[in-house]
């Protein structure tokens, strides 16, 4: 028996619906109508689900009605900002009313069945590896460079706050994306075989070079790290790690047995990068050159 809201929905929209036709919804509300001979193998009268199609409208429900976990952050007090549960749908509940609805051979309807996807990092955790900090690493930059000190910033948050558990591996192209226009990136300087040019990102390599001397502090394993063709005054000689979107990378690893939180901010014109993790972990800090302010 329909319901007197999806009867008035049917009377409204009934020229758009054939009569085997599957209705949508979400929360009960129509949100998309298909016809089974859409998603059937042609010239053969037997019934094939053509899957590549299939998992085509699986995607773009998916992409449409899927919201991504947020994990549980420090706000610039220190104060815990609590997680958020993402969704995303059940493709097995999905596949099982689809194939249902398909072979019967009749109309139907179907509410997107979605599942719950939980943070990586909930508060409890983030408590806990908030209490010690296992590294440091300050630097200075010009303020008054506004282009630079901008993508100096856009890192810095791209990259505070992030958690690596143990045995994964932290790469900062990966976790800081292409560094793009669209994403407020602007043009500054930047050393390309030894010679001073502009691009796309021109400062960023202060940010993976600070954080490089913090995590080196922190004595956790560096995977891979490539200095500039020639020095940089913000860092001691030989101390630097320059990253490219589409060259060097800088990558580490966490060996211990507890995660560890990455903490950068700017303040003024100083960039500062804080590791953090629990008070159980055993860890054997590295003696590091201080940068000159």
């Amino acid at each position: 028996m329909i319901s007197t809201w999806m009867f008035a929905f049917l009377l409204t929209v009934q020229q758009t619906y054939s009569p085997d036709s599957l209705i949508i919804t979400k929360e009960g509300r129509g949100v998309q109508s298909i016809n089974r001979t859409d998603f059937s193998i042609p010239y053969t009268d037997l019934p094939i689900i053509h899957s590549k199609k299939y998992n085509h409208l699986l995607d773009q429900l998916d992409h449409q009605y899927s919201i991504e976990p947020k994990n549980a952050t420090l706000d610039s007090f220190g104060n815990i900002q609590s997680e958020q549960v993402g969704y995303r749908i059940n493709r097995e509940a999905f596949m099982e009313q689809f194939y249902s609805y398909y072979f019967s051979r009749k109309p139907g309807y179907l509410e997107i069945p979605m599942a719950p996807v939980y943070p990586k990092v909930d508060s409890e955790l983030l408590g806990d590896i908030q209490s010690v900090r296992i590294g440091r690493y300050v630097t200075s930059f010009n303020s008054q460079n506004k282009k630079r000190t901008t993508n100096i910033q856009l890192a810095t948050k791209a990259i505070n706050n992030y958690v690596i558990f143990p045995g994964e591996t932290f790469s900062f192209n990966k976790v800081v994306g292409k560094r793009t226009a669209e994403k407020g990136y602007l043009r500054a300087k930047v050393i390309v075989r030894g010679e001073f040019s502009e691009d796309i990102g021109g400062g960023i390599c202060q940010v993976s070079s600070t954080l490089f001397n913090a995590v080196d502090n922190a004595g956790l394993k560096i995977v891979q790290r490539f200095s500039h063709s020639r020095d940089v005054p913000y860092i001691p000689p030989g101390r630097d790690a320059t990253v490219s979107w589409y060259g060097p990378d800088f990558v580490f690893k966490n060996l211990y047995n507890q995660p560890v939180l990455i903490r950068a901010r700017t303040l003024g014109n100083l960039l500062v990068i804080k590791l953090y993790s629990s008070e159980s972990l055993e860890y054997i800090p590295r003696k590091i050159p201080e940068a000159p302010y």
